[in-house]
């Protein structure tokens, strides 16, 4: 009987993407793979330690499986993934039920791993970050039609408030060509939506290529006829070039949405999480990618309650917002990361504060969203099926407008006809609510 290997993967779409390497490796090596990694004889959980909550759920879900363990219900334990790389002396030494804890540079040996905890061996393994593979097979754990394409990871950025780089190492792009080719067998084998990720998609291309190349990789990606939609997330805004956004505005299959993390508008703040910019640059910016890709949805993520943030350098940061009206948003409470220089300034605020402002935040966010949604009331919107809700008995799907995962859903009815997820289908919205639409499909030719 073959042994049964089951994976939890935590955190950011850039781990999960790791998570389905790692899977290939371990399918191809002939272990059983489960859905359920509480049902398997070898549960692997990949880790994120990003953020305080972050690394919480991380140890939660640790602390669940080693229960497990103790009562037979598994057999071995291994931990990789960001907590891993980031605190290893402390989780194999508190967490005696694993029976591994390997960084990010052993991934690519997660069969011989498995094979050593197997004949009873302990122990902890860590390579140079470097050595993370960028390429090779996967096993797809989106959705079908769905898929990340992960183009560098790492980070240079090196902002004052941010473990990554410390965690993950310098940004290091993958070739180009070895990006289309795996675009081009997601392709084929079903993905219609194609989602390229990275620290900094921005970035991509500097270390390899001596320039900024995303607008070539994503000129080239449409040339992949099963694609509909691509999409980019995570471009910094010091680097979003006119370049960029002539490409996204004159090619058709990338979706006309941006996610921008700006993380504040005031200067100070800016200038003490070592990012550059002030609130006129990104205003000038917004507006200038507002007339370059009419129609462009534009999210951004920010922190509340960075080190010395006065009421009057947050009370900016609410005027700003409600200006600026973002399409999509999230806030959240600065988080004190051990050994970021942000963590050591003078200045820390209380956690109430800091959750108090974000909230602030989220609640104008609301509004804002609310009416936006209001606007689409009577409008017919290309949707793509994800699914049959039971429970509320219609289907739902996404729109350009909205990433899987973080953005809304719009809900909808198909009276002449069945549906199944991967399809395209245009949804007259009828009613709204907050983020998400509901409405009734107003065409059967669904692609």
């Amino acid at each position: 009987m073959p042994i049964r290997v089951g994976m939890v993967s935590l955190g950011c779409s850039k781990n999960q993407v790791d998570a389905e390497r790692m899977l290939y490796k371990i399918n191809e090596k002939g272990y059983e793979l489960v859905g359920d990694a509480a049902l398997a004889d070898v549960a692997i959980i990949n880790t994120c330690g990003f953020i305080e909550s972050a690394k919480q759920e991380a140890i939660e879900t640790i602390l669940e499986f080693a229960e497990l363990k103790k009562e037979g219900r598994i057999k071995k334990i291994i931990i990789t993934g960001c907590l891993a790389e980031r605190y290893k002396d402390e989780v194999a030494s508190e967490i005696p039920e694993a029976d591994a804890v390997v960084g990010i540079g052993c991934n690519d040996k997660i069969c011989d791993v498995i094979e050593k905890v197997l004949e009873g061996d302990h122990f902890t393994a860590f390579d140079s970050k470097l050595n993370l593979g960028l390429t090779g097979g996967r096993i797809q754990t989106t959705l079908s039609f769905y898929s990340y394409l992960k183009i560098a990871d790492g980070c240079s950025n090196c902002c004052s408030f941010c473990a990554i780089p410390s965690i993950r190492g310098r940004n290091r792009s993958v070739p180009m060509e070895q990006l289309f080719a795996e675009a081009t067998e997601l392709a084929v084998n079903g993905v219609r939506e194609l989602i390229l990720i990275a620290q900094d998609s921005t970035r991509y291309g500097e270390d390899i290529y001596g320039k900024l190349s995303l607008p070539e990789l994503l000129e080239k990606l449409c040339t992949i006829p099963q694609l509909k939609w691509i999409r980019v997330l995570y471009c910094y805004p010091e680097r979003i070039s006119d370049e960029l956004l002539d490409v996204m505005a004159r090619e058709d299959k990338i979706v006309k949405y941006i996610d921008m993390p700006i993380q504040h508008c005031d200067a100070d703040i800016l200038k003490k999480m070592n990012r550059p910019g002030d609130e006129e640059t990104l205003r000038a910016l917004i507006k200038k990618i507002r007339e370059k890709v009419p129609g462009i949805i534009l999210r951004t993520t920010l922190i509340t309650g960075f080190p010395t943030e006065t009421v009057e350098q947050f009370d900016r940061l609410a005027d700003f917002v409600r200006d600026m009206e973002f399409d999509r948003l999230g806030c959240f409470p600065y988080s004190a990361e051990e050994g970021t220089k942000a963590a050591k300034m003078d200045g820390q605020l209380d956690e109430e504060t800091k959750q108090h402002r974000a909230d602030i935040i989220m609640e104008q966010q609301m509004m804002i969203m609310g009416a936006k949604n209001q606007l689409l009331r009577d409008t017919v919107i290309e949707t793509l099926v994800e699914g049959y809700d039971r429970y509320g008995e219609c289907y739902f799907g996404r729109s350009a407008a909205d990433a899987p995962e973080i953005d809304g859903k719009i809900f909808f009815n198909s009276k002449k006809r069945k549906l199944v997820p991967g399809m395209f289908v245009h949804v007259h919205i009828n009613e709204v609510m907050d983020y998400d639409l509901i409405g009734d499909v107003v065409d059967e030719s669904a692609q």
